[in-house]
């Protein structure tokens, strides 16, 4: 089943899927050529563990297909999911050895991994690598101060309706289909999963889903594949504005 998955994604930088969002998005030939005799790419199952937190990471890298947790373990043994990865969102930190949470593919995942230390060696020879890197950092950060309100002021309605606005968003960015007031896209999520991240019970997910998709706020086919006929109306119901702009 890896190969299968790994056999999907492109070997050619050029021809990758998340290639104009990824950690390498600014850089020239010669810089991707030397990425490339640095990189390889691993396949996860749904469920499987990528890193565990305080483990020693010897690669870091970004998550081409599927969708992965990020999860820290409290005291008293209960776990908390702190964060989303999806495609071309990067997993690893240059200069740190270990992992600080738990890294767990919530689908399955197929990631481009590159060697820790050629890569770290590489971020201080290539300028457009850290630079993009930063970016991706300080977008990270947007988006934990995003789910900080999503979690902590919300009702379950918005919550859900957040959670799908944000996942839209993304799908249109890194497919490129931004300037429509419609969006469609394959909910990388199970409703367990939902449930777990936005602290919900399994039935209260299927609530509020239910109840977006009675009001005309989304529509469905079969369970995964979402249907947004008004983005506007999808986001005023996450209790968000819409500016108008561009999709982030």
């Amino acid at each position: 089943m890896h190969k299968t998955m790994t056999a999907q994604i492109p070997r050619d930088c050029g021809e990758c899927p998340i290639r104009h969002r990824a950690v390498c998005a600014s850089c020239e030939a010669d810089e991707l050529a030397q990425l490339d005799e640095i990189k390889y790419y691993k396949s996860f199952e749904a469920g499987q563990t990528i890193v565990w937190s305080g483990e020693k990471m010897e690669f870091v890298g970004s998550v081409v297909k599927g969708v992965s947790s990020l999860t820290q373990t409290m005291e008293d043994g209960r776990r908390q999911m702190v964060g989303l990865l999806l495609p071309s969102d990067f997993v690893g930190r240059p200069g740190r050895e270990t992992a600080a949470y738990d890294v767990t593919a919530t689908s399955d995942v197929v990631m481009c991994c590159f060697r820790k230390k050629p890569f770290e060696k590489m971020m201080v020879q290539t300028p457009h690598i850290a630079q993009r890197l930063l970016q991706m950092t300080l977008d990270e950060l947007d988006a934990a101060r995003e789910w900080m309100l999503v979690l902590g002021r919300k009702t379950a309605r918005e919550k859900i309706a957040s959670l799908l606005s944000i996942i839209a968003r993304r799908d249109a960015t890194l497919h490129m289909k931004a300037g429509s007031d419609s969006f469609e896209f394959d909910l990388p999520l199970t409703r367990e999963a939902m449930a777990d991240y936005l602290g919900l019970t399994l039935e209260t997910v299927s609530r509020q889903i239910s109840a977006l998709k009675r009001d005309g706020v989304i529509g469905l086919q079969g369970k995964r594949h979402v249907l947004v006929p008004d983005f506007e109306r999808l986001l005023a119901e996450a209790g968000d504005d819409a500016d108008g702009g561009m999709l982030a």
